[in-house]
């Protein structure tokens, strides 16, 4: 379900991203851009320092560094939006630099698609830190994002962790939509969520490249075709009503739309965007 908007004072939070590539810039972005945090709060890191800086730098973060173990003792709550596969070499390469440090009360918010919270634990089992499993999608840079969450913490945490969880949840719907799931959901709702933006943006260019077909200048039809998938969208979000009843509150008998409804429907349009969620969901299970 979802936690709900409502209202939190988040200035004494100091919030990291660690492998601060798109998915971290879409995070770290939406929270200053829609207010939630102050470009102050946050630090970054990255192999490349003078990408990172050059990156973040118009959003006013001046907090980088090359050393991921700095994030970790500055932070609150670090997202960790590395890929999956050098889960290991990075664990292992922090492990030593942070001895002696208390991470029992800090959040380290994993984005890695696949990777369980029993295998976070494991790898991170020396730093004592909490973790929070997610699956978000970057969408969330203009704070229109649909992410899905779940916690590991133990039920004798210190209430600390359970407020830096209430932090997180109320950053996750800042930049959209967001669902606490059971974990073993996560991975099957990840096909839509979390890799469904590349789907749209391939129906969004599509359905601008059948304009363009059509006469309509190039720059006009993507603005259009963006448009018009951000106006159904919203309805559907906004009435309530089923996709397949606003589907058929266009389709006057007879008409323009039904033909073309037709159409999708000999291409297998539907068939097809339910394999792919099913195809990217299958993958994530493999990337554990």
């Amino acid at each position: 379900m979802s936690s709900g908007t409502g209202s939190r004072d988040l200035s004494a939070l100091t919030v990291g991203f660690i492998g601060a590539g798109n998915m971290a810039f879409a995070i770290g972005s939406g929270l200053i851009k829609q207010g939630v945090l102050k470009a102050n709060q946050v630090i970054v890191s990255a192999t490349n320092l003078e990408n990172l800086r050059k990156r973040w730098a118009p959003l006013g973060v001046t907090s980088a560094t090359t050393d991921n173990s700095e994030v970790i003792r500055k932070a609150d709550i670090i997202f960790l939006c590395v890929k999956p596969h050098i889960l290991p070499v990075f664990a292992k390469s922090i492990e030593g630099k942070l001895a002696g440090v208390d991470c029992s009360e800090k959040v380290l918010v994993s984005v890695l698609a696949g990777v369980k919270l029993d295998r976070l634990k494991s790898e991170f089992a020396s730093l004592g830190i909490n973790h929070v499993r997610t699956m978000p999608n970057t969408p969330m840079q203009v704070g229109a994002g649909c992410t899905i969450y779940s916690e590991g913490f133990g039920v004798d945490c210190p209430k600390t962790v359970r407020d830096r969880y209430e932090d997180i949840k109320f950053m996750l719907n800042q930049l959209g939509l967001a669902y606490e799931v059971r974990e073993d959901q996560i991975n099957g709702i990840t096909g839509l969520t979390g890799c469904g933006p590349a789907y749209v943006y391939q129906i969004i260019e599509a359905l601008a490249d059948g304009a363009v077909k059509q006469g309509a200048a190039r720059d006009q039809a993507i603005r259009m075709a963006a448009q018009t998938v951000m106006g159904a969208a919203k309805t559907v979000l906004e009435t309530g009503k089923h996709p397949a009843v606003l589907k058929d509150e266009v389709c006057s008998p007879g008409g323009a739309t039904i033909h073309g409804v037709h159409e999708l429907e000999k291409g297998g349009l539907r068939a097809t965007l339910m394999n792919a969620v099913e195809k990217s969901a299958n993958r994530a299970k493999e990337l554990q």
